[in-house]
């Protein structure tokens, strides 16, 4: 116990007492005469205005793990690994001002609460919104695992984690993820969209001090640069460069893919799109998609922060003696602020993995609800049945996240979380482009789906890491086919992924094969909240009852 910082985890106890009333008090916010629907419950009435939903999106794409993460990447791998995250995260918001409207639209027209639901009712296909529901699940639960990985990363630079008895251990992280569940359960998507307030202005603080108070204390941007170009372009033992200071010429496919790829991928979580359909109007998200990029700028900053620790010297090494690149940034925190203040810097990476764990637990559970439990186990329940069972759900999702860190290593968590990013972008066709046009047959995108699930998931298998002797899942990349350079493999699945649903599309209309229903009309994807059509009960309709 003579390795706690005091000061620190006082003030991280404090802010994290803080937000877990908030969010017990969430249950009273904005409260409805009954909770008892996903409409209320997980997806907060639908009423979220701009600037709620601005800060419970934010809240819900810059997770914890980002803001470990990312640094950590600069910091032992440079820009490829690390710095196309920024890139990304701009080339995201004109694509979701484009798409997202729409799925607003539609969704607030019909009452679908995830993509499945949209699916199942744009293509008629049971089987194909079962497809597109399994993968986002799927791809859910690695990330609420990382979030853990996040806060595990502060616990343990602030003293807490080591040592042989349960107290020291992991009774911390029991605690904060029961408090989790608890106000999660009761206060549904009101309690995240609460805490992300406090979780925000916490993170724009800390940067904000951090990139103009460290730089200096280091000898400004200059040293910064200069540490960190030496230790990129160094020799590593195989005889490579270390890392990638500016990525070389035959890196830009692989900086280039990545950016593009997970660009794509982003808001075809669960999560994304259940923060999304909260807001109040289809204006609402598109406002949000021009004022995002705010965080872009903010993660830009965070990202130099891993360079900022090369020029400190920071040391990342667990309480196990090992070093561990996951802990730069809460390591550099302890090492450079006062204890103050890096309590409060360790509470908004802490509280930032409970924003996210919230909406991500909220979206599993809304998604097996309606196109599981709903869809295949009762198709008569009753909205406050899914309600019930959403809240169940929610509560199953986090304590397999905690069971999955606890137990497993936590480069198992890393590794499924990269076959997630693999896995979501191939529900891309039948959503996105679902959105626009019925000519990709049902059949054809489930066939494509499949092949791209397949593909992405052996080359993940089969890619390598010699440096840190992994064998499997070691690297996001793999060599394109025909083109030969390095990219990412999620995107080359997605590519073939397509090519085979338009040739099959192709081939099924010269057979004639049955289309399937489509319930939606083309004015469902520009209603807007004073449409006279919506619905207000929404959640008194099944995915596939027909409104018009």
């Amino acid at each position: 116990m003579s390795g706690i910082d005091g000061v620190a985890l006082t003030v991280l106890v404090l802010l994290f007492l803080l937000v877990t009333g908030l969010g017990f008090w969430a249950t009273r916010w904005r409260r409805p005469t009954s909770m008892e629907s996903l409409d209320e419950w997980g997806l907060g009435g639908r009423s979220f205005g701009t600037w709620i939903t601005w800060f419970l999106l934010g809240g819900d794409l810059y997770t914890a793990y980002t803001f470990v993460a990312v640094p950590a990447a600069m910091f032992a791998l440079g820009a490829v690994s690390g710095f196309f995250a920024v890139p990304y995260t701009i080339v995201l918001y004109p694509i979701i001002f484009v798409f997202m409207a729409r799925l607003w639209s539609v969704s607030h027209r019909h009452g679908y609460v995830t993509t499945a639901d949209f699916v199942r009712g744009r293509f008629g296909s049971r089987g194909l919104s079962l497809a597109v529901a399994v993968t986002g699940f799927l791809a859910t639960m690695p990330y609420i695992a990382l979030q853990l990985v996040g806060i595990q990363a502060v616990l343990e630079v602030v003293g807490l984690g080591g040592g042989g008895n349960i107290v020291a251990k992991d009774a911390p992280l029991f605690i904060a993820f029961a408090l989790l569940a608890a106000y999660t359960y009761s206060s549904g998507l009101r309690a995240p969209a609460v805490i992300a307030f406090v979780k925000d202005t916490l993170i724009y603080l800390v940067i904000l001090v951090a990139i103009i108070y460290l730089p200096a204390k280091v000898g400004g941007w200059g040293e910064v640069f200069s540490a960190a170009e030496a230790k990129m372009t160094a020799a590593a033992p195989d005889g490579k460069p270390v890392g990638s200071f500016v990525p070389a010429e035959s890196a830009h496919w692989a900086y280039a893919t990545l950016g593009l790829g997970s660009a794509l991928a982003l808001f075809m979580y669960p999560h994304s799109v259940t923060a999304s359909l909260s807001a109040k109007s289809r204006n609402t998200i598109r406002r949000n998609a021009s004022i995002l990029p705010a965080y872009s700028f903010v993660l830009g900053l965070l990202a130099l922060l891993g360079w900022v620790a090369i020029a400190a010297g920071t040391t990342p090494v667990g309480l196990d003696g090992e070093p561990n690149a996951q802990l730069v940034i809460p390591q550099l925190f302890e090492d450079m602020f006062p204890s103050w203040f890096a309590g409060v810097a360790f509470a908004a990476i802490a509280i930032g993995a409970l924003v996210p764990a919230a909406i991500m637990s909220i979206a599993a559970a809304n998604t097996f609800t309606r196109n599981i439990y709903k869809e295949w186990l009762k198709p008569d329940a009753t909205p406050q049945q899914e309600a019930k069972v959403s809240k169940l759900m929610s509560l199953l999702v986090k304590a397999f996240a905690l069971v999955f860190v606890l137990v497993l290593d936590k480069q198992n968590a890393i590794n499924f979380q990269l076959l997630g990013g693999i896995w979501i972008l191939q529900t891309f066709p039948a959503v996105v482009l679902g959105l626009y046009t019925r000519w990709l047959h049902r059949w054809a995108l489930t066939a494509g789906w499949a092949v791209g699930m397949v593909y992405g998931t052996w080359q993940a298998w089969n890619a390598a890491n010699p440096r840190s002797g992994v064998d499997h899942f070691g690297s996001s990349l793999a060599n394109i086919p025909v083109i030969g350079e390095l990219g990412y493999i999620a995107l080359t699945a997605f590519v073939l992924n397509l090519l085979v649903a338009v040739v099959l599309t192709l081939v099924l209309g010269v057979v004639k094969a049955p289309p399937g229903e489509d319930e939606t009309i083309r004015g469902d994807y520009f209603a807007d909240e004073d449409d006279p059509r919506v619905v207000k009960d929404l959640d008194a309709l099944s995915p596939s009852t027909p409104t018009h």
